[in-house]
């Protein structure tokens, strides 16, 4: 800590340099949990430094991914709970970049808040350190921005991004995906971190008690199973790749099945799905009851328990499933690749 850098004019504004400080000493601990080999560079430099190795990878290719956590985070006010939202920020970028087949490398994140209250922000980043474990991938930096009278004193927003690195050949194609293929589903944990101004709206959370045990949700509270963390799927998928011909890969984020999947599936192709298969969680089903919100509506707007998709050959299929199990996914078949111009169907 810098005992001698402190500003009274900017601390009269309203930004304290020393919470900042302190914040950096009380993250540093939860940072320290992610270091992997490749890190050079200790956090409070102007710069987090990698050093990639390239080892068995031919032609390396990196890729990047960013995002934030959204409107989710006025749950984590409302509950005053700031220790899982790190977790959505981390998942919300390396689940997106394992969908071409990379390996998450590092990652760094951003918080901007009305006041720095160096234990909020710790909780925060431990958090952001979760997610990194989970992911493989280490934090090297990041930036913790004090903007009073833009942000409310006890508000914030988070954002991250994350890079990694896949071998070229080994980037997954949908070029080679073909009709008859099998789409799997690894199961959700919840909302994840998409769709949260409708479900705000559906529940309105500012007036409602979200800590009351409810029979719906098989007990837990509604602001227990909403700020539920997103499920980070990086390993599953890796050990997948590995050992199994992955033509597609769709993390189910905001627009649901009938935005995500596409994006994975080629021209002249269409992910049929069957909605009977889908194991829809409780949480869902209460949204669409109490938001009166039609079928198409749901699966166009959250992940209805479905966290990613994977195509892979029929004949794959009970390999990956089995493979799948192994990394502790109840993983299971939702449909299969048809001809179509419309890429996706359910039905």
């Amino acid at each position: 800590m810098n005992d001698q850098s402190r500003s009274e004019a900017y601390a009269a504004a309203g930004v304290d340099i020393t919470a900042g400080y302190r914040a950096v000493e009380l993250m540093k601990q939860h940072i320290a949990r992610t270091v992997t080999p490749g890190v050079m560079s200790d956090v409070g430099g102007f710069g987090g430094l990698f050093e990639l190795d390239l080892t068995g990878i031919a032609r390396p290719v990196l890729v990047s991914g960013t995002d934030g956590v959204g409107t989710k985070l006025k749950l984590a006010f409302l509950l005053d709970k700031h220790d899982t939202v790190g977790i959505d920020c981390v998942a919300m970028c390396v689940n997106d970049i394992v969908c071409c087949g990379a390996k998450p490398l590092f990652f760094l994140d951003y918080i901007a808040c009305g006041k720095n209250v160096p234990e909020r922000i710790a909780e925060i980043v431990s958090g952001v350190a979760q997610g990194c474990v989970e992911a493989g991938a280490a934090l090297i930096g990041g930036e913790t921005a004090e903007m009073p009278g833009f942000y409310p004193e006890n508000e914030y927003d988070l954002a991250g991004y994350a890079t990694g690195v896949v071998d070229r050949d080994r980037i997954i194609d949908n070029r080679t995906m073909k009709e008859g293929d099998a789409v799997i589903a690894l199961p959700s944990r919840g909302v994840h971190s998409n769709g949260f101004s409708l479900v705000r709206r559906v529940f309105d959370v500012e007036k409602r008690d979200l800590t009351a045990p409810l029979e719906a949700l098989g007990g837990k509270s509604l602001g227990e199973t909403l700020l539920a963390p997103t499920r980070i799927y990086v390993k599953s998928a890796l050990a997948l790749t590995e050992n199994v011909r992955v033509r597609g890969i769709s993390h189910i984020t905001g627009g649901g099945f009938y935005e995500n999947i596409p994006r994975s599936v080629p021209q002249g192709l269409c992910a049929k799905i069957e909605k009977n298969a889908v194991r829809v969680l409780p949480v869902f089903e209460l949204i669409q009851k109490e938001g009166r919100i039609t079928e198409r509506d749901m699966f166009n707007t959250f992940n209805m328990g479905v966290g990613m998709s994977v195509t892979v050959a029929k004949e794959d299929a009970d390999r990956a499933l089995e493979i799948l199990k192994e990394q502790g996914e109840d993983a299971y078949v939702i449909g299969e690749i048809t001809k179509g111009e419309e890429r996706i169907c359910l039905c």
